[in-house]
């Protein structure tokens, strides 16, 4: 598709000056920019052909070129940018690149501290916890005691004494910021003298100092779900800083770390052990007794033959979580004897005559390995 001329793409006559493309620009910038038109493209591509316009048209060198020559005259000076680059206009017309969300959308970039924006909520607070990897796999219940900052009981959080109340901020008439000219547009910046909330307390609480909250320790008890994974995190809503001047309080995130434990592992709902067993059990085949996480004592049969490493799985013994729970996996670890009884070697001896041993074993494939 043929580009259109620019000025024609400006709404603009040939020889206009700089502050009418610069005007011209401004009014089709803030018409079609990005943010303004979420996901229109066409209006994506009338904004890029602006920039265009405006980058050739605003810098002499160029806009002579291509009054004389056409687009010719300005081939490879612009064009082919990616979309980021179209910005660059924006930072020659609109001054403090900052403050354009603040002239495009009404002021959306507004602290949240502004007076007429409602009550804030308090901050989140994280609290780090380590329990048992039992109690990981369990779950359990912890108290903790920790910090932090609740509504004033003198003054219900307000800051003033005695229902003295508050007036309005003289500088920023209730609005919480400040605006001065900067360019074309209007840059808005937090009150210095209410600090953004839009209203200054005469007589501040004494036992807060104004800030409506004050700061003391709780104690809590925290549920840990079964299941819950090393790294995870439990959230307690309502248990963190209470929000300035009455607003609600913020949530308390506890983050949990899991000791790692003697005989067991975790791989997400599966538990791993070993378990050791003689060379006649491994060999004639045995029924075993095995400890598992949660204190029971189960019959475990090992299968004649066994080979060391081998895994045997034991279904609904392993971690509990959403309805269903995973499996115990037992690695069967074969001990040899360090030291034999006299009449124990003569056995074993007596095996080797039988079952002749091979004196020259071939080395074993490695795809057999791998299974071990």
């Amino acid at each position: 598709m043929a580009k259109r001329d620019y000025y024609e793409v400006l709404g603009l006559q040939k020889g206009a000056s700089k502050d009418d493309i610069k005007k011209a620009y401004r009014k089709l910038a803030i018409q079609y920019h990005p943010d303004k038109n979420p996901g229109n493209k066409d209006a994506e591509e009338k904004f890029k052909e602006a920039t265009e316009a405006y980058e050739i048209l605003s810098d002499d060198q160029k806009k002579a070129a291509y009054d004389q020559f056409g687009f010719a005259g300005v081939e490879g000076m612009s064009g082919g940018q990616d979309f980021s680059s179209a910005f660059h206009g924006f930072e020659d017309i609109f001054g403090d690149f900052s403050g354009i969300f603040d002239t495009f959308f009404g002021g959306s970039r507004r602290s949240s501290g502004g007076g007429s924006s409602g009550l804030r909520q308090g901050a989140n607070l994280r609290y780090d916890i380590e329990i048992a990897f039992k109690d990981a796999v369990f779950g359990t219940k912890v108290e903790i005691q920790y910090s932090h900052s609740e509504s004033c009981s003198s003054c219900k959080g307000t800051g003033a004494t005695g229902g003295s109340g508050r007036k309005t901020c003289p500088t920023c008439q209730g609005s919480g910021q400040i605006r001065h000219n900067q360019g074309f547009f209007s840059v808005a910046s937090t009150c210095p003298s209410c600090g953004g909330d839009g209203y200054i307390i005469e007589h501040p609480c004494k036992d807060c100092g104004g800030a409506g909250t004050q700061k003391k320790r709780q104690k809590i008890m925290v549920t840990i779900p079964a299941g819950v994974e090393n790294g995870k995190r439990v959230v307690i809503p309502r248990q963190g800083d209470a929000g300035p001047n009455g607003g609600p309080p913020g949530d308390l995130y506890v983050f949990i770390q899991v000791k790692p434990h003697e005989y067991f592992e975790r791989q997400d709902l599966d538990l791993y052990c070993a378990v050791p067993v003689s060379v006649t059990q491994a060999a004639l085949g045995a029924d075993i007794h095995v400890s598992t996480l949660d204190g029971k004592t189960i019959k475990v049969k090992i299968p004649p033959g066994i080979q060391n490493g081998q895994m045997l799985r034991i279904r609904d013994e392993g971690v509990p979580a959403s309805g269903r729970r995973g499996s115990l996996y037992i690695k069967v670890m074969i001990q040899i004897p360090a030291k034999l009884s006299r009449r124990g070697r003569e056995l074993l001896e007596e095996l080797s005559r039988v079952e002749g041993e091979n004196e020259s074993p071939k080395p074993i494939p490695l795809s057999e390995l791998a299974g071990r």
